[in-house]
């Protein structure tokens, strides 16, 4: 069984996408159809911005989210999964992949997703580190024990943690981490404490727009981030989608649940080869692949 994956925030590149516009005729009119809903030429930042213009929150996700979608539409029939599955701004890609989301519905949310995360972020100085080197449990119980915000934010692969909060309380965490044996406890250049209770405003502000929006029963099952179980129920789609926001991202539990329900092969759809790293981490036996 096939395993179809799409990658979240910190996977774009300057050209990311170019090849699809200038050799596909499906992915140009999907591209300007893009430029169109979101008002701006997004493609003129994917193939000739700078770094800088990529690294805007409300640029990345339409960037990463159009790149792994308008991919999986010009495989066609090579796009064949028996599941998918996405990290974080991903799983909007992947339930676009599966038929729970038209195209256009998702860019809107990914757009609205991307700047209510920016609007939160500007509430109040907060950060994420990644952690390496320590079991879940004792990253867990440093931060549980610390004041302030701080919080697991994506649990990757064994032994790689991303934690999530206000700033002081990061600081401490890292200083914490480290002293307890950690080979890293690194701070991130992101614009803030993603999956934390920090996003809580931009949760509320989804919710609103995520209700608005219709979702069909995808094709195939979905493994959310939230409880790393498949969904096919729209409904119960659209509840974890909300819950995400302030969730962690449970890639190593999603991953080992897709294996042992049959995934063999993991297939990454998108910019970048983060998840391959961490699927192959996560478990040796299963083949990865991926296309950008």
């Amino acid at each position: 069984m096939k395993a179809f994956v799409f990658p979240g925030q910190g996977a774009q590149f300057v050209g990311m996408g170019k090849d699809l516009y200038d050799n596909d005729a499906t992915a140009r009119e999907m591209f300007e159809k893009a430029n169109e809903i979101l008002g701006f030429r997004i493609t003129d930042l994917m193939f000739a911005g700078t770094d800088e213009d990529l690294r805007q929150t409300k640029v990345t996700q339409p960037a990463i989210f159009l790149h792994s979608v308008i991919l999986a539409k010009t495989l066609g029939d090579d796009f064949n999964p028996s599941m998918v599955a996405g990290h974080s701004l991903g799983e909007f890609s992947a339930l676009v992949a599966a038929g729970a989301l038209s195209f256009e519905d998702g860019l809107r949310l990914v757009s609205a997703r991307a700047q209510a995360m920016q609007k939160a972020c500007e509430m109040k100085p907060s950060t994420m580190a990644t952690v390496l080197a320590l079991p879940d449990e004792k990253v867990e119980e440093i931060c549980n024990d610390i004041d302030g915000v701080v919080v697991c934010a994506n649990y990757n692969c064994p032994g790689q943690i991303v934690i999530s909060g206000e700033e002081p309380a990061i600081d401490e965490a890292c200083k914490q981490l480290l002293e307890a044996g950690a080979k890293r406890a690194l701070k991130l250049k992101v614009g803030g404490a993603f999956h934390s209770p920090c996003m809580e405003p931009a949760r509320a502000e989804l919710a609103e727009v995520i209700e608005k929006t219709e979702f069909h029963n995808p094709s195939v099952p979905v493994y959310q981030n939230v409880d790393t179980k498949p969904h096919t129920d729209a409904a119960e789609i659209k509840a974890n989608l909300v819950a995400q926001l302030t969730a962690p991202v449970r890639w190593t539990q999603s991953v080992q649940n897709m294996i042992a329900d049959g995934a063999v092969e993991f297939v990454e759809l998108g910019p970048g080869k983060v998840l391959q790293g961490l699927v192959s981490k996560i478990d040796r036996s299963v083949a990865t692949s991926g296309k950008q």
